[in-house]
């Protein structure tokens, strides 16, 4: 398994929140040429690692790594499809850590077995897990984890203090610091 690094790459990043803005710190040291993002709005915060506002189609276009770090929403289901899929580079990689639900993996499996683009990295599918006989796991240009982002000590821990939290938050009447709002 060998694949291009991140040295003079231009990455495009799929929603430069929180998620997103911490991958794109955690890029800098690796000497990438250009950052891109893409979303509602600029984001004040993003000169703080050199990211540039684009449009989806030129992050697509410009990018040889594109990452998905979007909430799934309406407007982001199926997101990635045959149609986004065909704007990247042919030696593009698509990296998903955001939810299954933004990729058409059906688009993305053909995708990458006609070489449209060149490999994908996900950490989330739809289902999760995928059958084993799911043809994203017979692919040689496809790395799928099961959804292990999160699993570190210090990221569980954090977690299980943020539900304490809310938790304790919600029975006392008080608002919950981190509501989820569907």
């Amino acid at each position: 398994m060998c694949g291009r690094g991140l040295a003079n790459a231009t990455v495009g990043i799929v929603g430069l929140g929180r998620i997103g803005f911490a991958v794109a710190q955690r890029l800098r040291p690796f000497a990438v040429s250009r950052i891109l993002y893409t979303g509602h709005r600029e984001k004040p915060y993003a000169a703080g690692v050199a990211a540039e506002f684009v449009s989806l189609d030129t992050l697509l276009t410009q990018s040889d790594f594109v990452i998905a770090c979007c909430p799934m929403s309406s407007e982001t289901n199926n997101l990635f499809n045959a149609s986004t899929f065909s704007r990247m580079k042919r030696t593009s990689i698509f990296i998903n850590t955001s939810r299954g639900g933004v990729v058409n993996q059906a688009d993305l499996c053909e995708a990458l077995k006609t070489g449209v683009i060149a490999a994908a990295g996900l950490d989330v599918t739809t289902p999760e897990p995928l059958p084993v006989t799911d043809e994203l796991l017979t692919l040689d240009n496809c790395v799928v984890l099961p959804h292990i982002g999160s699993a570190t000590v210090e990221t569980r821990t954090a977690m299980s203090a943020l539900t304490a939290t809310n938790i304790l938050s919600a029975l006392s009447g008080k608002p919950m610091p981190c509501q989820l709002h569907v």
